[in-house]
């Protein structure tokens, strides 16, 4: 059976994914851009994400260049998808333009199912009401056999955590404090002991954690 991944999602020391006051011109609230420097930063994040030649190369791109190979079908939910009030704007087709780099079906976790939209580049966004593991055997199916992404944001991780549904878990701490936002962990006591877990720290001053089960 194909895996459930999650690659290079970006914490706080005090475990904030996401800070306060999410908004179309402030997609990470009060954040700002600071959870994802370290990624924007190395040649992957340069090429996937902006679009430009140049970046690092060490362990930082390394690890981040993890996010696409073997993927076949991304989950997200309805905040990494839009600002609070998307559902209301039938002009909305995300925040990447219209070649997202996801490159694979892609569903969208969402209380108020739209119609499909197909993009450049392959991917497909899918809207769904359904549970997380429900969500999962849609995305399964359409993955062909290659592994599931899980996207984020913090909420709709968490209730994969929480439901024991995902195989392989790549979170990066950042050393900013952002006091407030929407945590990562919290109610997931004693996650760890469900998974081997690894540590690596690199010259950026990020630490990047794996969770392997």
């Amino acid at each position: 059976m194909s895996r459930v991944r999650i690659h290079n999602f970006t914490i706080s020391l005090d475990g904030f994914a996401t800070g306060e006051g999410q908004a179309l011109d402030t997609p990470f609230g009060h954040a700002g851009h600071r959870l994802h420097q370290w990624m924007i930063a190395t040649r992957f994040g340069r090429q996937e994400v902006l679009g430009e030649s140049g970046g690092t190369e060490g362990v930082d791109h390394v690890m981040a260049a993890q996010h696409g190979p073997g993927i076949g079908a991304e989950i997200m939910g309805a905040g990494k998808f839009g600002p609070p009030g998307w559902q209301d704007d039938p002009e909305w087709r995300g925040w990447w333009g219209d070649n997202p780099p996801f490159h694979t079906p892609t569903y969208v976790l969402t209380h108020r199912p739209h119609p499909p939209l197909e993009m450049e580049g392959g991917t497909t966004f899918h809207f769904l009401d359904a549970a997380p593991a429900d969500a999962l055997e849609v995305a399964r199916d359409a993955a062909a056999g290659q592994d599931v992404r899980i996207g984020g944001g913090p909420t709709m991780v968490r209730e994969f955590l929480a439901a024991g549904l995902v195989d392989h878990v790549h979170v990066v701490q950042v050393p900013i404090l952002l006091g407030r936002g929407v945590r990562l962990w919290d109610g997931l006591e004693a996650l760890e002991q469900q998974y081997d877990v690894e540590a690596v720290t690199t010259p950026s001053g990020v630490t990047h954690l794996t969770f392997t089960r």
